[in-house]
């Protein structure tokens, strides 16, 4: 597969891959649609590229170990997006303590 076409099969499991990489991971992660699939469609590319380094063979059926470990990669990938996306916003948001109730 050339590469123009390996990018836009990463694009398509990214629509998979990248909700299932925040479906694994706890609590709530405030990243956008389009970004759930930019992650993931980096982790699918990641994740087959590293399944292919160490060695996971391609099957007739459905290749589990490669999709487990592209979901692996976009779960860290989801991390640390939302690490860099909180650490740079969190100067610029108010306090979450609720305003004082109103004096009669």
């Amino acid at each position: 597969m050339d590469w123009v076409g390996t990018i836009i099969a990463s694009l398509l499991a990214g629509i998979i891959i990248g909700p299932l990489a925040r479906l694994v991971l706890p609590g709530r992660q405030n990243i956008s649609v389009g970004m759930t699939i930019l992650i993931g469609a980096l982790g699918a590319l990641l994740g087959g590229l590293i399944a292919y380094w160490v060695g996971v063979e391609d099957t007739a059926g459905l290749d589990w170990t490669q999709y487990l470990i592209q979901v692996a990669v976009a779960a860290v990938l989801v991390l640390a997006y939302g690490a860099m996306a909180g650490r740079g916003s969190s100067s610029a948001t108010p306090s979450e303590t609720p305003p004082p109730p109103p004096t009669t």
